[in-house]
C-alpha cells in the first residue's frame, strides 16, 4: 500500500512501516506487522509523532496509538495531525 505523501517506508518484524513530517512539527508512524494491533488481520496502527520523532500521547488525536485502522481510518488520522 502506498500512502500518499509518505516521507520513509521501511520494513519491520515481517511487515512494513512507514514515518511522516508534517510542517506543523508533528508526525505519524504508520505500521502493520505481526505484533502491531491489526497487523494480523491486515490493519494498521498509527502512532502520533513530536517534533524529536517520538511519541507524543498530549494531543487530542489518541493518548495512546490508534489501532485496527483500515486505509480510510488512516488517512482521515494523517490529515487530522497535519491540521494540529
Amino acid at each position: 500500500m502506498t500512502l500518499r505523501g509518505y516521507a520513509k517506508k521501511y520494513e519491520i518484524l515481517n511487515g512494513v512501516g512507514y514515518t511522516y513530517q508534517f510542517d506543523n512539527g508533528y508526525g505519524a508512524s504508520v505500521v502493520k506487522h505481526d505484533t502491531s494491533y491489526g497487523g494480523d488481520r491486515g490493519l494498521y496502527e498509527i502512532a502520533v509523532l513530536d517534533s524529536k520523532g517520538d511519541l507524543c500521547y498530549s494531543t487530542p488525536i489518541t493518548d495512546d496509538v490508534v489501532g485496527y485502522a483500515g486505509k480510510t481510518t488512516v488517512y482521515e488520522t494523517l490529515d487530522r495531525i497535519k491540521s494540529l
